[in-house]
């Protein structure tokens, strides 16, 4: 037998035995293709090279031979890049998706094309599993989310996009409507975690961990959980009671909830840390965000999520008549279109690009016309003006638009000595949202004011504490990716628990070059949509505007579904799984 190390690990092989033989008889993977027994032999594949201490060029695992003393390590940056030149060169005149690109350009990488289809053959059951792989919330997050998997659906390339959003909501619907799935949880580690923030980032962690067998508590500060899905998005958009039928199922398979407790008051980073084995702080991004415009501090003056989080308490502002919401987003159409329902006779969105530039779903900036909101386009305050500290009026400068900015939308120039006064009984800001910096004064923060997280691995400059969502980084996004984060995140924190770092190697993906699909053959079948409300009903009311999809609307829907990605190449993302002493295997 002859000694020799591989990755660290001290191992024997028979004399005469390959690298690659070597390694395998040892746990010890190492892709190749010309030994794979789900492909014809190849060749010289070029994907089994590693390398050897001592030896100034890389070996093929597969034809080199073990020999006393050697030191190998099968993924060194040396190696991962030239496994990555081999793979790039064997796939070169292959024109195939591995996936969709509608699951890729997800952030939570949910398996849209796998769901989608699913529904289509009638398999409701199934596709609610295949969502909750990914998304603990997806009767709520079909409700709200800006679905950027549409955006990438090619679908859009035959009429229009599948509404895989709409889809993943149907299907949901239908688990809350009978004895909805729970999935299996592993053995039990006796390891805890506390949660800080109920939000969909928070709740997403703690289902997956307690799924991974560990105990979770969530701590939030608000009267119940849901974070910004529940105090920042209005009930014709998500009604509550959605959101308490999923947050309660969250709850049934084993996550503890504990609200109005406040970090900072109740408890801080360091007692939490003393008392679990890790801390997830998702405390999310609850400060409205200021334009500095003079005139701001007038009553009468609001900020975005301050204003709908006060309407869904139950004790929304006195607005008035004349009502301006300032900014271009799904914030500022859920505030002009929640002023409307308070009663306000002139709602105006001021925004200071186009309708083709605004953020917001296109949805949603139709139906808030239809409703009766007044867009002032190209248009941007330059003050507020009061009498005796309440607001009167908005005076805008008039904007057109220059070149191009650094988000490749063309930037809005000031037209000098062009301006307009609209009066105004009210202002509404909904340009943004913020950390509130005052509560994670034990975490160190980055030069934007949020938690310094490392993207990989979520871990903060305390040990055994990972952030993730709204208060991290780049800030406040959307609600799918603090989801995506927080699925990560909780792999992570479960491997950190073991003692070990999660594998963040990105897989190659082959995608097929969109200039060379032909559309032609493919007959046109228009998208379609859900009914709801009339605007002249919906505009009185908080009910849920959209009705949703019938059984057949559904699977007629899903049928669209160009089914890009490879069926041979899907294979679910498994769980970590323990045996019945609680040991971690894959």
């Amino acid at each position: 037998m002859i000694n020799l190390t591989i990755n660290g690990k001290a191992i024997q092989a028979p004399e005469g035995a390959t690298i690659l033989e070597a390694a395998r008889a040892n746990g010890i993977d190492i892709p190749t293709l010309c030994y794979d027994k789900a492909v014809e032999i190849y060749g010289a594949c070029g994907l089994c090279v590693v390398e050897a201490e001592g030896i100034p060029k890389l070996l093929r695992s597969c034809s080199a031979k073990c020999t006393e003393g050697m030191v190998i390590n099968t993924e060194s940056d040396r190696v991962v890049q030239s496994r990555k030149i081999a793979m790039e060169l064997l796939m070169s005149a292959h024109d195939g998706d591995c996936v969709a690109p509608c699951q890729l350009n997800c952030p939570a990488r949910t398996d849209c094309q796998g769901y989608v289809g699913l529904i289509a053959n009638g398999e409701y059951d199934s596709a609610i599993k295949l969502i909750k792989n990914k998304i603990p919330l997806p009767a709520s997050i079909g409700r709200v989310c800006p679905h950027p998997c549409e955006k990438a659906c090619r679908r859009k390339n035959v009429e229009e996009p599948i509404n895989i959003a709409q889809l993943k909501a149907f299907a949901a619907d239908i688990d809350l409507n009978k004895d909805s799935y729970l999935p299996d949880v592993m053995v039990r580690t006796g390891k805890t975690i506390a949660i800080v923030g109920g939000g969909p980032a928070g709740l997403t962690a703690a289902y997956y961990l307690n799924i991974m067998g560990h105990s979770v508590t969530v701590y939030d500060m608000m009267e119940k959980m849901g974070g910004m899905l529940r105090y920042g998005i209005p009930q014709y958009r998500l009604p509550k009671e959605v959101l308490d039928k999923e947050i309660a199922i969250i709850e049934k398979s084993g996550v503890k909830l504990i609200n109005n407790v406040k970090l900072g008051k109740d408890f801080t980073i360091e007692s939490l840390k003393a008392e679990n084995d890790a801390v997830i702080v998702a405390v999310g991004a609850w400060q409205s965000s200021s334009m500095r415009t003079p005139g701001e501090d007038l009553e009468g003056v609001y900020g975005g999520i301050d204003f709908l989080r006060a309407v869904i308490k139950g004790n929304p502002p006195e607005i008035g008549q004349r009502v301006a919401i300032c900014g271009g987003g799904n914030t500022a159409m859920d505030a002009c279109r929640t002023a409307v329902r308070l009663g306000a006779k002139e709602v105006y969105v001021i925004y200071r690009r186009t309708r083709a530039e605004m953020p917001a779903d296109a949805l949603e900036i139709d139906e808030a016309e239809e409703e009766g909101v007044i867009y002032k386009f190209l248009t941007n305050p330059i003050s507020f003006n009061g009498e005796n500290g309440k607001l009167k009026s908005v005076t805008l400068q008039i904007m057109e638009l220059g070149e191009p900015d650094a988000s490749g939308r063309r930037r809005p120039v000031p037209i000098e000595g062009k301006t307009e006064e609209i009066p105004l009984d009210s202002v509404i800001l909904a340009i943004g949202q913020k950390l509130v910096q005052g509560d994670v004064s034990e975490l160190q923060l980055n030069d934007r004011g949020n938690i310094e997280a490392d993207p990989d691995f979520f871990t903060t400059n305390m040990d055994g504490v990972f952030a993730i969502g709204d208060a991290t980084n780049r800030g406040a996004s959307i609600a799918i990716e603090a989801i995506g984060e927080a699925d990560r995140c909780a792999k992570a924190v479960d491997a950190y628990l073991n003692g070990q770092k999660p594998d963040t190697r990105v897989p190659y993906i082959s995608k097929r070059d969109e200039a060379t699909i032909d559309y032609s053959d493919r007959e046109k079948a228009p998208r379609l949509n859900p009914k709801v409300l009339a605007p002249e009903v919906r505009n009185k009311n908080f009910d849920e505007v959209s009705l949703g999809f019938t059984e057949e609307e559904a699977k007629e829907e899903a049928s669209r579904c160009l089914e890009c990605g490879c069926r041979e190449y899907y294979k679910p993302e498994p769980l970590p799984r323990r045996n019945a002493a609680g040991v971690y295997a894959r």
